[in-house]
């Protein structure tokens, strides 16, 4: 009988043919925010379909109202073995400013790096290289003798545009799609070297406020300082929202939010963290949230208010003296511990109208919101992963916060009464969601690796 050895060999010998089927996926542009590309988003979905069957899987593409999902599932080679669910996203970023591309964003190379080579594309880390690490792992089992574990496949094409179909896909899907475990593949290392498995995703709320004056555009020499400027009532509301030491000032904005456990906070301590090393990548040399935290807590267990963008009057070359009948805001909320998306952006709309002049009336526009996600530390899924992840790096696998939120975790909890497990082989300096994306060529090597012995290790 084939042992996890002859499957990790299997994996080393067929590095080339791995990198040629990543590649192949690589080079579909399967843009979800684009209709030009929408074909191509049934391009790879078909694509992941026919890799699925090939691998034994009963697979199919799965039209929604958006774009399709894909799912398939293979039996386990015996009786009684767990059941995983692994999602992934085949949809990708746009690529703008393809002038910052290096080379064409979907045509695959390989470059030299300090790790060694690294894979070069739209998508080769978020999420086409992630996902493609369980597929090659899956295929390494199959050439000998099958799968440890049932596996049900569920690949998305709508995560970077806020899965808009994904719930009701869940809700209508349930028997096919529940299992023990969901295993999410979008998540990073600790560092080139160091695995980890995230424990805690913040959650988001997406609010877009706008403040409506006069009724039309003013000329600022024949209103100015008898008319109301939106842009200042603006300026002000958002200067409200937080005071001098970084404390968001919404009342119960706090409410949920627990203090992070010392035995979290010390193996957080424990992690080699460079502060200044951290912002100085990005030009930056002080922490600017709450004052007497780490930037890990500020990053992983503290939430947030942030102003992504302002818009108002006259924003073209030159000037323009008018007074503008409008000005708007976009907001986001990262949320910790068991703050209620609901409750924040009503909260925030009540502050926003609370300090509203005469004459100045407030718009709101929801995009959206998702709860934070913990995962106990102690789960025996979890050990086991962790020990998978050891034996494959050779050094304990972190575990990590995550400043993002990634909805679909909350969903599966949600919709399937489903926990999940993250496991990601990215790096920080990847460039997702920017020119010249890359995932490396150890992650990709390595991450099928690691997965077989996860796989395998919850079999045991």
């Amino acid at each position: 009988m084939a042992t996890l050895e002859d499957v990790l060999a299997t994996i080393d010998a067929n590095q080339e043919e791995a990198l040629a089927r990543l590649f192949a996926l690589l080079a579909i542009p399967s843009v979800s925010a684009l209709p030009a590309h929408f074909p191509d988003c049934q391009r790879a979905a078909d694509w992941l379909a026919r890799e699925l069957a090939e691998l034994g899987f009963e697979a199919a593409r799965r039209d929604t109202p958006g774009r399709p999902m894909v799912v398939g599932a293979a039996k386990a080679k015996t009786r009684d073995a767990p059941h995983v669910l692994f999602y992934g996203h085949y949809d990708v970023q746009p690529v703008d400013p393809l002038e910052l591309w290096t080379t064409p964003p979907f045509e695959p190379r390989l470059a030299d790096g300090p790790n060694g080579q690294r894979i070069v594309a739209r998508g080769a880390c978020d999420d086409k290289g992630q996902l493609m690490t369980f597929l090659e792992a899956c295929r390494a089992f199959r050439s000998n003798g099958g799968l440890p574990c049932n596996v049900t496949v569920l690949f998305e094409g709508e995560e970077e545009t806020g899965s808009p179909s994904l719930p009701a896909f869940l809700a209508d899907n349930a028997k096919t799609l529940k299992a023990d475990l969901a295993l999410v593949c979008d998540t990073q290392m600790w560092s080139a070297t160091t695995p980890a498995i995230t424990t805690m995703l913040r959650g988001l709320v997406s609010e877009e406020v706008a403040l409506r004056g006069p009724n039309r555009d003013l000329h600022s020499g024949l209103y100015g300082g008898a008319a109301v400027n939106p842009i200042h009532v603006l300026a002000r509301v958002l200067a409200d929202l937080r005071d001098a030491d970084g404390v968001i000032a919404l009342p119960g904005f706090y409410d949920g939010v627990e203090e992070l456990p010392e035995e979290i906070a010390q193996q957080w301590r424990d992690l080699d963290f460079d502060e200044t090393a951290f912002l100085g990548e990005v030009g930056l040399s002080t922490p600017a949230g709450e004052k007497g935290r780490s930037v890990l807590e500020m990053l992983w267990s503290r939430p947030t208010c942030d102003v992504n963008g302002i818009v108002g009057g006259y924003i073209g070359e030159g000037t323009k003296t008018v007074l503008p009948a409008k000005a708007s805001a976009k907001v986001s909320f990262r949320l910790v511990g068991k703050q209620n998306p609901e409750r924040i952006a009503q909260s925030f709309r009540a502050f926003v109208k609370a300090r509203l002049p005469a004459d100045v009336a407030a718009e709101f526009v929801s995009r959206g919101g998702s709860p934070a996600i913990a995962i106990a530390p102690r789960g025996e899924a979890l050990r086991r992963a962790r020990r998978a992840l050891e034996a494959e790096w050779g050094k304990p696998a972190a575990l990590v916060g995550s400043g993002g939120s990634i909805p679909v975790v909350a969903t599966f909890k949600r919709e399937l009464g489903m926990d999940s497990l993250l496991i990601g082989f990215g790096l920080d300096d990847d460039a997702i969601h920017s020119p010249n994306e890359k995932y490396e060529r150890a992650s990709f090597h390595k991450g099928a690796r690691a997965w077989a012995r996860v796989l395998a290790g919850f079999a045991a």
